[in-house]
């Protein structure tokens, strides 16, 4: 008998075509359950640590009075952009803010350039007094924006911002991930960060595995919060932690508290919606009180 050729390529092809024309579909015919919360970042204080979760991983936080958004998107769907449409998934829960309703934004703060991290239709909202801190080799993408003072930096480097706030140190770190965008651009990188002022750090985990590069950021001191990603393991979990694994890595990094994102905002793997957020609290059933939020639109003030 003979043989059939087998063909990977128009395998995958296909399954990409049926893959959109069911988000495209089917997908938009689904409603977008609406934020649990809407935050008010206009009534925070200047003197405090404020983070309020706009869903996937993008948290807005106020440093001391500096305004700093990590991987923002905020926008119904992420992928492809095309004139009047976007070709890619759907989101499950509305963001928790429209780029209308965030503050005057000094810092944007990106981990890769993944469509789910690295947004155009989002970033094409601000204008050039933004910084921006990127990972290596990823500047390029933004070459269309307004911005004008974007920063690329790569493991272990650090970069001090200056803001009419005051100043703001930034430092990237190791993660277990890739920063592809298409498959043609595998050289791109991709960073955690850690953010310091006033004797106080933020630790922004970005995407990552199970890695062991968690424990030497205790070299920079205590972490008092740190955003961890938690869901998208099934079946990626050589590109996403755990939420057990996230606990085990906030812990060897030193910090206190945990915010978890990556959950609840994209159907972008196989575990259940609330499966994430639910065995994080499994896992940290003796210490609740670390869970610094679990819903999208909560808002966190540091002690």
């Amino acid at each position: 008998m003979k043989r059939k050729s087998q063909n990977p390529s128009g395998s995958r092809a296909r399954r990409w075509y049926a893959y959109l024309w069911h988000e495209w579909i089917v997908e938009s015919r689904r409603p977008i359950a609406p934020a649990f919360a809407r935050p008010n970042p206009a009534a925070w204080s200047d003197n405090r640590i404020t983070a309020a979760w706009l869903g996937h991983a993008t948290v807005l936080i106020n440093f001391f009075g500096i305004k700093i958004l990590t991987d923002p998107v905020l926008f119904p769907r992420i992928g492809i952009r095309l004139p009047g449409l976007t070709l890619g998934p759907k989101r499950l829960t509305a963001s928790a803010l429209t780029v209308r309703d965030l503050p005057k934004i000094d810092i944007l703060l990106l981990s890769h350039a993944h469509f789910d991290h690295l947004d155009m239709r989002t970033l094409h909202r601000f204008d050039r007094s933004t910084t921006v801190i990127t990972a290596k080799r990823t500047s390029d993408l933004l070459r269309w924006t307004r911005f004008r003072d974007v920063s690329e930096l790569r493991w272990n480097e650090k970069k001090s911002v200056t803001t009419s706030a005051g100043k703001i140190d930034i430092i990237a770190f190791r993660v277990k991930h890739w920063g592809a965008r298409t498959r043609r651009d595998t050289y791109r990188s991709y960073n955690g960060y850690v953010l310091e002022r006033n004797d106080r750090r933020i630790l922004f985990g970005g995407d990552t595995a199970l890695s062991d590069s968690f424990a030497e950021l205790r070299a920079f001191g205590p972490i008092d919060l740190a955003i961890m990603p938690i869901g998208a393991y099934n079946p990626w979990i050589h590109s996403h932690c755990t939420p057990e694994q996230a606990v085990q890595m906030a812990n060897e990094a030193g910090a206190h508290f945990i915010l978890p994102v990556h959950h609840q905002t994209f159907r972008l793997s196989s575990e259940g919606f609330r499966e994430p957020i639910e065995r994080l609290q499994a896992a940290l059933h003796e210490a609740p009180e670390r869970i610094a939020l679990r819903e999208i639109g909560e808002t966190f003030v540091l002690p």
